[in-house]
C-alpha cells in the first residue's frame, strides 16, 4: 500500500496517528483503511466528485454521492463496483463514521466527513460557496481538522456575483446573434457547461452543445436539473441562419477543430474560467472574450469555508498551496500541505492555448504569478481600507 509521506509533522508530532495522510497512491485514512480521491488503483476509494483527477479508472471499490452514480459510470465504466450514498447519510468502516456533505461544485460532489475516536476531519474535495441552481449548495462542516483544495488561493481571485456574470454573457450572446455571428463559448464538458446553460437567457437564440456536453446534460437532467433545449450542430432544425445566431457550449479541445467550421468563418468566441480574471491569461489563449467563471472557490470563499469549520489544523492541496498554507499560519492555524496529484481537468487545464502559445503546462503556475504581479508582497499590501487582508475583513462576505 505504500508508506505515508508528502507529511510535515510538527515538533510536537502533531502528524502521527492522523485521521488522513499522504500515500503515493492518494489520500489515505489508516483506521478506516480506505483512501479519498486516490490517483493509483487501491482496493477502497472513496471520491468526492466526477471529475477525472479525483475519480480514476482502476479502483476495486468505488463509493460516492448517488448523484455522482450516472458520471462515474459513464467514466469509468458500467461495471465498475460502487457504493452510493445520500448527503448526511453515514456509514461505519472499521469504527470509522463517514458521511457526505454538499460541496457545491458539480453535481453529486461532496465532501467526506470522518469521525473516530472523538476526532473529527473533512475532506473538501473541489468546492464553492456560491449556489449555482445545478448542484447542492456547500454546507459547511464542523470539524477539528480540515483539507481544502486550493485552486484559486491568491487573494486577487474574486468572482463576480451570478447575476453579473450573466448579463455579461447574455449581452454578448445578443450582440453577436444580432451581427449573425454563433457565439461559441468554450468551457469544461462536466459542470461549467451545464451551469452555463442553467444560467444564460435561452430566449436569445438556438444553443448548442458539443458531443463531448450533451450526454453530461442528460445526466443533469435526469438528476433534476433544469436546463434549456440544447440542439446538436447537425441537426436538420437549425439550419445556417439559426446556426448564425446560436450560442455553442463545447469544451476547450473543439478550439480550431474541424467540427468549428459548421458555425461560419468568423464566430465570436469565448472562454469561461476563473483563469480570465487575469488580462496576461485571456491575451494569450487567442479568445476574443474571456468570461470570469469558476465551480471552485475564490480568497474570500476559500477564507469562509475555513473559517466556518471551526478547524484549527488545515491541510492545503492543490492550488496555491505555500500561499495559504503561509497565511493561515499567520492566522494562529496549524496550516500543513498535501502533496497530491489533482487540478489537471478542470478550470486549471481547459483553458485553451492560443495559435502562437506552446506554453507548457508546468509553467502556468509562473505564468499566472507574472501576469498577476503577485508575489510576497501580495499579501503584506495594504487594502484600500488601510487594512490588510484577513479573514473577517473585507473577506466577511463570500464572493462565490
Amino acid at each position: 500500500m505504500g508508506t505515508p509521506s508528502s507529511i510535515e509533522a510538527t515538533e510536537d508530532g502533531a502528524g502521527r496517528g492522523d485521521l488522513v495522510v499522504a500515500r503515493p497512491e492518494g489520500l489515505y485514512c489508516p483506521p478506516g483503511d480506505f483512501y479519498i480521491d486516490p490517483w493509483r488503483p487501491v482496493d477502497r476509494a472513496v471520491i468526492t466528485h466526477g471529475h477525472s483527477d479525483h475519480a480514476r479508472w482502476g479502483h476495486a471499490h468505488y463509493l460516492a454521492h448517488h448523484d455522482s452514480a450516472a458520471i462515474l459510470r459513464r467514466r469509468l465504466g458500467e461495471d465498475i463496483t460502487l457504493q452510493t450514498l445520500a448527503y448526511g447519510e453515514a456509514i461505519e468502516h472499521h469504527g470509522v463514521r463517514l458521511s457526505l456533505h454538499p460541496a457545491g461544485h458539480v453535481l453529486g460532489s461532496a465532501q467526506v466527513r470522518l469521525e473516530h475516536a472523538g476526532r473529527v476531519w473533512v475532506a473538501s474535495g473541489d468546492y464553492k460557496l456560491e449556489a449555482d441552481g445545478t448542484c447542492a449548495p456547500f454546507e459547511p462542516v464542523r470539524c477539528d481538522t480540515f483539507i481544502t483544495e486550493s485552486t484559486f488561493g491568491l487573494p486577487i481571485y474574486r468572482w463576480p456575483s451570478q447575476a453579473a456574470l450573466f448579463a455579461e454573457i447574455d449581452a454578448w450572446w445578443r450582440r453577436n446573434a444580432e451581427a449573425g455571428r454563433a457565439s461559441v463559448l468554450y468551457a469544461y464538458a462536466l459542470g461549467k457547461a451545464q451551469r452555463l446553460l442553467h444560467g444564460v437567457d435561452a430566449s436569445i437564440g438556438p444553443i448548442v452543445s458539443h458531443g463531448a456536453v450533451e450526454p453530461l446534460n442528460a445526466v443533469y437532467r435526469a438528476a433534476g436539473v433544469p436546463l434549456p433545449p440544447t440542439f446538436h450542430a447537425a441537426d436538420p432544425a437549425l439550419d445556417k441562419a439559426a446556426l448564425s445566431r446560436a450560442l455553442v457550449i463545447a469544451p476547450p479541445s473543439a478550439a480550431r477543430s474541424p467540427w468549428m467550421k459548421r458555425f461560419g468563418a468568423d464566430p465570436a468566441d469565448a472562454f469561461a474560467s476563473g483563469w480570465m480574471q487575469l488580462r496576461g491569461t485571456r491575451r494569450r489563449r487567442g479568445v476574443d472574450r474571456g468570461f470570469v467563471v469558476s465551480d471552485h472557490a475564490d480568497w474570500p470563499g476559500l477564507m469562509a469555508a475555513i473559517r466556518g469549520t471551526g478547524a484549527e489544523r488545515v491541510f492545503v492541496t492543490h492550488g496555491s498551496v505555500p500561499v495559504l498554507v503561509r497565511w493561515l499560519n499567520e492566522q494562529g492555524l496549524l496550516a500543513q500541505a498535501f502533496a497530491t496529484e489533482y487540478g489537471e481537468e478542470d478550470d486549471s487545464a481547459a483553458v485553451p492555448a492560443g495559435p502562437d502559445d506552446g506554453t507548457p503546462a508546468p509553467a502556468r503556475e509562473g505564468l499566472i504569478a507574472q501576469d498577476a504581479a503577485v508575489d510576497q508582497q501580495v499579501l503584506d499590501a495594504p487594502t484600500p481600507q488601510g487594512e490588510r487582508h484577513r479573514p473577517g475583513a473585507a473577506d466577511e462576505s463570500p464572493s462565490s
